[in-house]
């Protein structure tokens, strides 16, 4: 089936809440489950499970490097894979095939959980081999999607990581971070945290369309404002811009973001690449019908006639008229938004191999 055909034979019913609307074919897989029509009575076997299913695994890392040029070298680490936010544009989908699942609608729905992560963590650390560095939460999936509430495994890394004094990155667009203001606010103290606070528009009937199940983002505006105002350093990153959708909020994003004590702001323009192409066309049609072929074709002219570019230096940003006009509006909204950006840097120092047990904050047994 070609991305035509699924815009063709759109469906009478739209599955509310969830991001994507179709289940593309696994490729890894030799065997799969396609629905030969719409009208037929299989067409309920997309949400046969309306309820997020959450699978617990066992991996034996937790840390992975990484290395692209585009956001240089270092270190990431993720506690769930999959995400119940269900953001139509996010590259993570394509890893969940990796897993057995498909890209779609089941990226949204069985969410692979990691319990052991935390001892994984702290394992890591007390390793004479390992040295210090940043890692980020998370390079994959967002570390504060919905079921982070009731398991809390983020937080207890982040308690393993100020136990041993180590640096940590964050980006998120959850309000539930401000949960740990506690943990944030003493590795803030000791220069040991950054985080950013995804926020792609400032219109709410297009965050509900596509990213479900996200926190609103005047709530989120509330988060940066919490953040800073506990000394938690933060910006905001406009990402991903999707041309002719979310272009034009750029300055009033920035703007927002800045009011309430952002100094920094990174951005990326889409990029729909593997599965992703599939599942974005067919949620862009029906959703957005009237300016559909405008607004593909303009992600089609930041990447050199396709929606998806893989080279370093222009898959994240992309190129042509479009790109570079998208370049100049978010530089200029910085400049006037944010001139004088503090500056930051972690202190590797203070590491502690053995941690410090007065500040262990949880049970290894």
């Amino acid at each position: 089936m070609n991305d035509d055909m699924i815009i063709e034979q759109k469906p009478k019913e739209y599955f509310d809440g969830r991001g994507a609307q179709v289940n593309p074919a696994n490729k890894f897989l030799k065997t799969s489950y396609v629905q030969e029509h719409w009208e037929g009575i299989d067409e309920d076997s997309l949400m046969e499970n309306k309820h997020t299913q959450y699978i617990e695994v066992f991996p034996k890392t937790i840390v992975n490097k990484v290395e692209s040029p585009d956001v240089g070298s270092g270190y990431s680490m993720n506690p769930y894979q999959g995400c119940e936010h269900g953001c139509l544009y996010c590259y993570a989908r394509n890893s969940h095939e990796y897993w057995g699942y498909s890209a779609g609608m089941e990226f949204e729905q069985k969410i692979l959980i990691k319990k052991n992560a935390p001892q994984l963590l702290e394992e890591l650390f007390k390793k004479e081999s390992w040295e210090p560095e940043p890692i980020m939460f998370s390079g994959n999936t967002d570390c504060y999607q919905p079921i982070e509430k009731k398991l809390q495994i983020t937080r207890t890394m982040l308690e393993v990581c100020l136990k041993y004094r180590h640096p940590v990155s964050m980006i998120t667009k959850n309000a539930l971070i401000l949960r740990d203001l506690d943990i944030l606010s003493e590795m803030a103290k000791l220069r040991l945290v950054h985080v950013m606070v995804t926020i792609t528009s400032l219109n709410e009937d297009l965050r509900m369309v596509m990213e479900p199940r996200t926190v609103t983002y005047k709530n989120r505006l509330k988060v940066v404002n919490q953040l800073t105002s506990h000394g938690i350093p933060c910006g905001v990153m406009v990402a991903p811009i999707i041309p002719h959708l979310t272009s034009y909020d750029i300055p009033a994003v920035i703007e927002a973001a800045a009011k309430n004590g952002a100094r920094r702001a990174g951005y990326t323009i889409v990029r729909l690449n593997g599965q992703i192409g599939v599942i974005f066309k067919d949620w862009l049609y029906k959703n957005f019908p009237d300016r559909a072929e405008k607004v593909w074709h303009h992600i089609e002219a930041c990447h050199g006639g396709t929606v998806n570019d893989s080279r370093y230096g222009k898959r994240m940003r992309g190129e042509g008229q479009i790109a570079e006009s998208i370049r100049q509006l978010f530089k200029i909204s910085v400049k006037k938004f944010m001139p004088d950006p503090p500056e930051f840097s972690y202190d590797l120092s203070i590491f502690k191999r053995k941690g410090h047990e007065q500040l262990s904050l949880f049970d290894t047994k």
